[in-house]
């Protein structure tokens, strides 16, 4: 009898394995050793809503045209978009490898009756170990985009912010640009008014040299005159 069980166990992982594709209303899990941003849109523009951790169960609920993106839900209720090729039609290898350890610890404790079964365990966790290997290297191979993509976002904003201090200095250029041209006008109008004055009082010392050296060469002649 506990030979049949495992057998169907078995059975029903190697099943399970062998599945790929991704089906609405179903399970997917998070791919293995690695966390996933849930936001409220099919894009990178939405807001993040939390951070799901590898081989968490998710319900599919809907995909985009394209695949790109998959809406589900989590145990807890909340609903959003992921990235599709995060997501796995199976759990985790480190969760079949566990399962796979416990079976093939069960089985050796009944003997050698079990061997066949044992061989197949034996298999099957071998198989579970290339794959955790297999998602160690993607997961190092997304951790280096995701660094990339968090480098160049923290580029963005540092252009932003030196953007905005620029725009600030030249905001303080332009109102120190208009104090000093006020400054100009004023100064401009105040030397016309200098020069108005002065020529003003040039045509008045023009003016009175006018009346008074003719008389002062009137004068003389009469001395003269006299002698």
């Amino acid at each position: 009898m506990i030979r049949i069980r495992l057998l169907q166990s078995i059975g029903i992982l190697c099943l399970a394995m062998g599945c790929t594709g991704i089906a609405l209303a179903e399970s997917a899990w998070i791919s293995d050793q690695f966390e996933v941003m849930l936001r409220t849109g099919p894009s990178t523009g939405n807001a993040i809503q939390l951070m799901v951790d590898s081989g968490t169960e998710l319900e599919i609920l809907d995909e985009t045209t394209d695949s790109d993106y998959t809406r589900v839900r989590t145990g807890g209720g909340t609903e959003g978009w992921v990235l599709s090729r995060y997501l796995m039609s199976e759990p985790s290898a480190r969760e079949q490898l566990r399962i796979l350890t416990q079976q093939l610890t069960s089985a050796t404790t009944e003997g050698d009756s079990m061997g066949g079964q044992l061989d197949a365990i034996r298999s099957e966790y071998e198989t579970a170990t290339r794959r955790i290997r297999q998602l160690e290297d993607e997961k190092s191979s997304l951790q280096s985009e995701f660094d990339e993509t968090t480098r160049k976002a923290a580029n963005t904003l540092a252009i932003d912010r030196q953007n905005e201090n620029l725009q600030l200095q030249l905001n303080d250029a332009n109102i120190k640009v208009n104090v000093l041209e006020q400054k100009n006008d004023e100064l401009t109008g105040a030397s016309r008014r200098t020069w108005f004055f002065v020529g003003a009082a040039v045509l008045l010392v023009g003016i009175v040299l006018g009346l008074v050296l003719p008389r002062m060469k009137t004068q003389r002649r009469s001395r003269y005159d006299s002698f």
